[in-house]
């Protein structure tokens, strides 16, 4: 079933105390989930007054409309 899922983050989340931090994807664009790809730079410069319809791979954006909430 397709569904819309909202991401508020547009970079990753920090875990720790490993040996060594983990990031864990908090923008949702990561095409190795659930690790940080590096993949929110694309995501940085989003309006956080707009809703980003991405496509199936997560690398375009297909659709831009205003946030209504």
């Amino acid at each position: 079933m397709p569904r819309l899922v909202r991401h508020d983050h547009t970079g990753p989340i920090k875990i720790e105390p490993q040996d060594k931090p983990i990031f864990i994807c908090g923008c949702g664009l990561t095409q190795n989930f659930p690790f940080c790809d590096g993949t929110h730079k694309q995501c940085a410069s989003e309006d956080p007054k707009t809703v980003y319809v991405y496509d199936d791979t997560r690398t375009k954006v297909i659709e831009e409309r205003p946030d209504s909430e």
